[in-house]
């Protein structure tokens, strides 16, 4: 099974879809048994919901701004 740090660092792969199946099944049997990172799970998605509306109704310079963090966080 994998430890907590290797589960955050996959978080958003796996909300991406962009990560091969042994490596989900071992992200899902983590979060199955760790509520902290079920925690950070939940936070990812709010995070990226909360983004992706605010990205709609922001100016250009902020749209720009919330892509490098994005990307940053991505890896």
């Amino acid at each position: 099974m994998i430890v907590c740090k290797e589960a955050v660092e996959r978080l958003w792969s796996y909300l991406d879809r962009n990560i091969e199946r042994a490596e989900e099944d071992k992200l899902e049997q983590h979060l199955g048994l760790c509520r902290h990172c079920c925690g950070e799970l939940e936070f990812a998605r709010q995070l990226r919901a909360k983004l992706a509306t605010s990205e709609e109704t922001a100016d250009p310079s902020t749209r720009e701004r919330l892509r490098g963090f994005l990307r940053s966080v991505r890896g």
